[in-house]
């Protein structure tokens, strides 16, 4: 996570929502812990809306809400 700037440009502008591609994706399991709960801190403190895209499950059920696709459509 050193040296990883992006979350912090993410919110130089105060946003309402914030986009995820995949902000996991390249971590180990103790960073990407460390990511997801900073994001939640954030949601938290700013009233935050974050949508997230994962493949990963167990970063998916950290979330509120959960949309599945499956071949380009939504399935639940």
């Amino acid at each position: 996570m050193s040296g990883n700037i992006s979350v912090p440009r993410s919110l130089a502008n105060d946003p309402e929502i914030l986009l995820g591609d995949e902000p996991t994706g390249n971590l180990d399991s103790e960073n990407s812990a460390r990511i997801m709960a900073l994001l939640s801190g954030i949601r938290s403190q700013r009233g935050l809306t974050i949508v997230l895209v994962t493949h990963e499950a167990e970063v998916a059920r950290m979330g509120r809400r959960n949309v599945h696709m499956k071949d380009g459509r939504v399935v639940g």
